[in-house]
């Protein structure tokens, strides 16, 4: 069937090294917004891609076994946490079932008020031919920005209903960082990366897009794994967090880059309205406060893991046989060393769409019900 995107409005949520999401909307809306989300990304936005992957080729994942999963769905799904991830908050505030993964057995690829989940655990930004000759090996998936924009062009064949549709990110620093490549190397990705996303945003608005929203990246010093692994080369730590300085201002070197980019893609598409979502800040007010959201276990110490201070070792994974998991994940905002808690996602998720760490404040351009309390 034809399908025009100049006729339909789109919003492009972006996370970089996490997801992107679209919500698509028509003349008629749920909850005043929208009909479907479209989401991107890697293992933060991933709700069963990998897993659809694995049940064909026989791989073992361990984020594919217990305790993945347990505080909400009771049972691994494929999502990276203990629960629910932004994206199921996002549709449950959105009064929008929770979006199905694109490798799904199915002769319809979009349902009608679904969308479409294209994001895999281990995707990256750039492509692998790109990391691959700068060492870089991701045994995990090659489904890059660029495949999963292909996956989505391949799904507007087979839309199943007059329904919206959607669209990516990556692990182009996790790798490298967690590898031991010393992060001077690692600083000439930065440009490259947020190129991409600029010029994938770009073509979504020559495609008819009319809203998007952009997140940065989330405070890199602060995850378990950074912590573990590069920790013991640096003392620069910071006194009022404990989290790595050289790290968290990589990230936000990242953020002001993708910024100063939204800005010029402004100026070209004047308009459209860019939304810029504030991940760093968003993660910050329970990293600095603890305590003050419930994380009486911490913010840096994993849930799920094997001993060090951090509770991560990069050799016994959490979904292992003998790696332990805290009796109560609501406690800490740190889920396996490397993805957060539901309860830290769900901090997140209300800071980014009912709060303030979205410029301008995305509650205000779309206004929704509050996120669930269970």
């Amino acid at each position: 069937m034809a399908f025009s995107f100049i006729s339909w409005s789109f919003t492009i949520f972006f996370i970089i090294l996490q997801m992107l999401i679209i919500l698509c909307c028509r003349s008629w809306h749920v909850n005043g917004c929208y009909t479907s989300i479209f989401s991107f990304g890697d293992s933060l936005a991933d709700t069963g891609n990998l897993k659809q992957v694995a049940s064909i080729t026989g791989q073992f994942f361990p984020f594919l076994q217990p305790p993945y999963g347990e505080t909400f769905f009771h049972k691994p799904t494929g999502r990276c946490s203990d629960g629910r991830l932004i994206i199921d908050f996002l549709a449950e505030s959105l009064g929008l079932p929770l979006v199905r993964p694109f490798l799904h057995d199915s002769e319809c690829v979009v349902w009608p008020g679904q969308g479409v989940n294209y994001a895999v655990v281990g995707a990256t930004t750039l492509n692998s031919s790109f990391l691959e000759a700068r060492g870089i090996v991701n045994d995990l998936t090659n489904a890059s920005l660029g495949v999963q924009l292909a996956w989505f062009k391949q799904s507007l064949a087979s839309i199943c209903s007059n329904v919206s549709v959607g669209e990516i990110g990556g692990n182009d620093y996790n790798f490298p960082i967690t590898d031991g490549k010393p992060i001077d190397e690692v600083e000439p990705f930065v440009p490259l990366v947020t190129d991409t996303i600029i010029s994938v945003v770009d073509e979504l608005i020559e495609m008819g897009a009319q809203t998007l929203v952009v997140p940065g990246e989330f405070p890199l010093g602060c995850s378990s794994q950074y912590l573990t692994i590069r920790g013991s080369e640096s003392e620069e730590y910071d006194n009022t967090t404990g989290c790595l300085i050289k790290f968290n201002k990589f990230a936000e070197y990242h953020n002001e880059l993708l910024q100063l980019k939204l800005n010029q893609l402004r100026e070209l598409h004047p308009n459209v309205v860019i939304i810029y979502a504030d991940y760093y800040n968003a993660a910050m007010q329970f990293i600095r406060s603890p305590d003050k959201f419930g994380f009486t276990n911490g913010a840096l110490k994993a849930c799920c893991g094997l001993g060090g201070l951090y509770n991560y070792n990069r050799s016994s994974e959490c979904g292992l046989p003998y790696v332990t998991v805290c009796d109560d994940p609501n406690t800490y905002a740190m889920w396996d060393g490397i993805h957060y808690t539901e309860a830290a996602y769900k901090i997140i998720s209300n800071g980014l769409f009912h709060g303030p760490y979205t410029q301008p404040q995305f509650n205000l351009v779309c206004p929704f019900h509050s996120l669930v309390s269970s």
